[in-house]
């Protein structure tokens, strides 16, 4: 099929581009320099703001140059799917403060710029891109290779990362590129193996701003697949024309691939086409695979920035000495932390890039033939990740940390697995498996998936919550079908297990809606790929850490919780039907620290109506604590009853709970209402269980709900992230750090979010190290160290008024006046401080009578209150660990 369209054959012939850079005409903005600053660099450079006539529609730019003049290598910074060039602007400084002439804009139906949504249309933003780069030609601030040619290279996420290499496919003119987490065939992506990948191709147009934003062959397509369930040929072909697959044989430009291990969206097949492809060409190609992607994770922005302005260096600026890093790089976790179970990432290396297939491994599995339900309408469905709510969270991350979020349901599943592993195994790579499917139906959809199964056979961990999709046609005759499984990184230890699973559903994709049996059989064993040459460096990169994730998190746990699935638990415990917490003998030691506890023997009690704060000094245990209250792990000992209630990973219970961790993730161009009812959808219970109202209103959003997250404060994501966790109006809430990175205003405004909350009876307990805010807002204390329980009570007894008022005054105190204070009556004694006096009363003795008595002396008070503060009586209970 050839793609060169005749509006866009004029880019591969320079001669007739006077032509083509007439169509850009400037409306708005032109020669309007402003000087930016970066906070931390004193080197400014200068911001041109424009409205640019490109082709019938209108884009919205930023141009930013270095203000040292001369002519400099150009970029193109290209956004992703829902975002605008605002999104691009810190990179564009930071570039330019580098020596580089950075173009951004809003591409067509984002932003401020106008046009239907073209998916990365060749006619519409491709052509765009040409257009910008005939500008870039013109300007005199940009390095030319040739008359109408500039030394321009492109850069991009997701959405922005494929315009990258498909400009470079249609577009002579471009000199490198670095695409991120972004498709090579966008077909392949949402249709993978003919399976309509419902829930991110809805994710997409609902982010698009609805179907009526996109061109119209889009919208129709959309709702064909998706009423139909089933993507068609002339879907396909609609995408395909909009892939860089379309024009992978022209792409022959240096090329950085970035893509995410994290990512259900474009996972990490798409890149492997593209360096396969784009290598093929000749062109210098280096994959880089980093640990967050559209499913959430550590998206390592400093080090992936830094990595492209090195590319940019080398193949922009022609500096032969710049180090752009290995061939292959992959980000890994480096262990466990003891004291919170956090993952540790570092990186491992390849001089060449292996690709998916390397060095493979046999691995036998067993399981006779077996029978499984595709239930009507596909439902109840399974679970794996959940598109559009990974945000800095994810479920991905939950296995990182050995957590098993992934949900199967009985019946509706085959599994196969491996004998115990004799010695460990690192898997780099897509494992592939042949498999024989029979079904009594025609059409049937399966969903094949690897677990690691811990040495107990109950914990079992989805690498990454990445499942391989497959449609089976002609199946009733039965067949034999090679699954390629998803492609990951991860270390299976010696004494686990690996089970692959066969599964008739999943939450996002589109399954057959007709009840049908399946019969499937294994036809030969596991195959792995071990890629040995990729080595892991010595030492562990900057502390990048993986919190708990927010949505995913608790998502997951709401998918969990009304599943229906059930593990034994002991019988409710009458007596504390009405307690919302009881915690005793806790204990919990991670693996690889045998004889150090994170949380050990403890025990404690919360009634309803409380704020409970949680405090102790780092490695206390309070992470460890707060993920087993919400059963994410299993205690060693000990046992955590809510509601009566004993906790287990899937205890029905949990549905009581609500959870805020700190870094929720929403969609920045929904409002903050939408990504609520997104959320509340994905778990799947009925929207009037919601009580979004309510939870609205104890948020305190008002006018805000309206709005596009993007546009939010820190302090009104802060809210809308609780808010989302209220949903449902959980009995009992729980808070990690929920006033990190607000200002004071903002801080109040939390404080008073739990009070309102827990004063219709409900309970909330906050993690915190504001010590002062946690004096403010909670009614009972809880003080950790080292693992283990300091002291427990209201506040007022842990604080403690005691009989010693610190007496602050506008100015200092003369000792004669000190003395006079100290014979009045009442008092046993006075000294001066540096901010006025510390006074001891008698028996007897009252801070009013105190207060009093100091008018008469004329003593300047400026306020009165206990001497011990919730700081002292921390610092003193912990014995200064802090």
């Amino acid at each position: 099929m050839d793609l060169r369209l005749p509006a866009l054959r004029s880019l591969r012939r320079p001669r007739r581009l006077t032509a083509a850079a007439a169509a850009v005409v400037v409306l708005a903005g032109a020669g309007t320099w402003t000087a930016a600053l970066a906070s931390e660099d004193t080197r400014t450079v200068r911001v041109s703001e424009q409205v640019m006539a490109v082709d019938g529609v209108r884009l919205d730019t930023s141009y930013v140059t270095p203000a040292d003049g001369g002519r400099h290598p150009a970029v193109l910074l290209a956004h992703g799917f829902g975002g605008s060039k605002q999104d691009m602007r810190r990179q564009a400084e930071d570039l330019a403060r580098d020596g580089y002439a950075v173009l951004t804009w809003s591409a067509r139906g984002f932003g401020r710029s106008t046009g239907k949504i073209g998916l990365n249309d060749p006619k519409g933003e491709v052509a765009d891109v040409s257009r910008l780069i005939d500008w870039l030609a013109k300007r005199p601030e940009v390095q030319l290779d040739k008359p109408g040619d500039p030394r321009v290279g492109m850069a991009g996420g997701s959405y922005g990362g494929a315009i990258s290499l498909l400009t470079a496919g249609y577009d002579h003119r471009v000199d490198a590129i670095a695409p991120a987490i972004t498709y090579w065939n966008l077909a392949d992506a949402l249709f993978p193996n003919g399976v309509f990948k419902k829930l991110w191709a809805g994710v997409f147009v609902n982010t698009g701003g609805g179907c009526a934003r996109f061109k119209p062959a889009l919208c129709r397509m959309y709702e064909r697949v998706a009423e139909s369930g089933t993507p068609d040929p002339a879907a396909r072909k609609l995408l395909e024309e909009r892939s860089p697959s379309a024009v992978g044989d022209r792409i022959k430009v240096p090329t950085l691939l970035v893509q995410g291990q994290t990512d259900s969206l474009f996972p990490l097949g798409q890149a492997d086409a593209a360096a396969k492809a784009i290598r093929a060409n000749g062109a210098p190609v280096d994959v880089d695979w980093i640990a967050g992607g559209h499913d959430g994770g550590d998206m390592e922005t400093s080090r992936v920035e830094a990595r492209v302005r090195a590319w940019f260096d080398r193949y922009l600026k022609g500096d032969k000495a710049t180090d752009t890093g290995p061939a292959f790089r992959i980000t890994r976790t480096g262990g466990i932390d003891s004291t919170d179970g956090t993952a540790q990432l570092r990186g491992a290396s390849a001089a060449a890039y292996p690709g998916l297939h390397d060095h493979r491994r046999a691995i036998p599995l067993t399981g006779g033939t077996q029978h499984i339900a595709n239930p009507a309408g596909a439902t109840p469905p399974g679970v794996s990740a959940l598109p559009g709510l990974g945000g800095s969270g994810g479920l991905s991350q939950l296995s990182a940390l050995g957590v098993g979020v992934s949900l199967d349901f009985p019946g509706q599943y085959a599994k196969f697995d491996s004998a115990p592993l004799t010695r460990d195994l690192q898997i780099t790579g897509a494992p592939t498996a042949t498999v024989h499917i029979a079904s009594t139906r025609d059409d049937a959809v399966l969903f094949g998936k690897v677990y690691d199964v811990g040495p107990d056979g109950t914990r079992q961990v989805l690498p990454a919550q990445l499942v391989a999709p497959f449609r089976v046609t002609g199946a009733k005759a039965g067949k034999d079908v090679t699954v390629t499984l998803p492609a990951i990184d991860h270390e299976v230890q010696k004494g686990h297990r690996l089970r692959l699973v066969l599964a008739s559903t999943d939450l996002g994709y589109a399954s057959p809606a007709a009840p049908a049996t399946y019969t499937v059989s294994l036809k030969g064993d596991l195959s792995v790929p071990t890629a040995p040459a990729v080595s892991t460096a010595a030492a562990p990169l900057p502390a990048w850490v993986w919190w708990l994730p927010a949505a995913g998190a608790v998502a997951a746990l709401a998918l969990l919780l009304t599943a229906r699935r059930r593990t034994a638990a002991p019988a409710p415990d009458p007596e504390l039907a009405e307690v919302p917490l009881v915690i005793e003998g806790l204990s919990k030691r991670y693996a690889g620290a045998t004889d150090r506890y994170a949380v050990r023997d403890l025990s404690f009690r919360v009634e309803k109506g409380q704020v409970l704060g949680l405090l102790g000094p780092n490695g206390a245990g309070k992470t460890t604590t707060l993920r087993m209250l919400m059963g994410l792990i299993r205690p060693d000992e000990g046992e955590i009853r809510v509601f009566g209630h004993a906790v287990r990973p899937g205890a029905s219970v949990l549905s009581r709970v609500g959870a805020f961790v700190e870094g929720a993730g929403f969609l920045p161009h929904l409002s903050g209402r939408e990504n609520l009812e997104l959320y509340w959808r994905a778990t799947g219970r009925p929207p009037e269980d919601a009580h979004l109202d309510e939870a609205l209103e104890i948020a305190g959003l008002g006018d805000a709900l309206t709005r596009a997250v993007r546009t939010y404060s820190q302090g009104m994501r802060q809210r809308l992230a609780i808010a989302q966790a209220m949903l449902g109006l959980p009995d009992l809430l729980i808070l990690d750090e929920p006033t990190n990175g607000l200002d004071p205003p903002q801080i109040r405004e939390m404080r008073e979010v739990m009070i309102r909350y827990a004063a219709d009876g409900r309970t909330v307990i906050v993690s915190s190290h504001l010590l002062a805010e946690v004096e403010q807002s909670c009614t009972h204390l809880v003080v950790m160290d080292r693992g283990r329980l300091v002291q427990a009570g209201p506040v007022r007894e842990i604080v403690g008024s005691g009989d010693t008022l610190l007496v602050g005054t506008a100015v200092p105190v003369e000792e004669p006046v000190a003395e006079k204070v100290g014979a009045l009556p009442g008092v046993a004694s006075a000294v001066r401080t540096d901010d006025g006096l510390l006074v001891r009363l008698a028996p007897g003795g009252t801070a009013e009578r105190l207060v009093v008595e100091l008018v008469r002396l004329e003593v300047p008070v400026a306020s009165v209150g206990p001497h011990r503060r919730l700081e002292d009586a921390f610092l003193t209970l912990i014995g200064g660990s802090a």
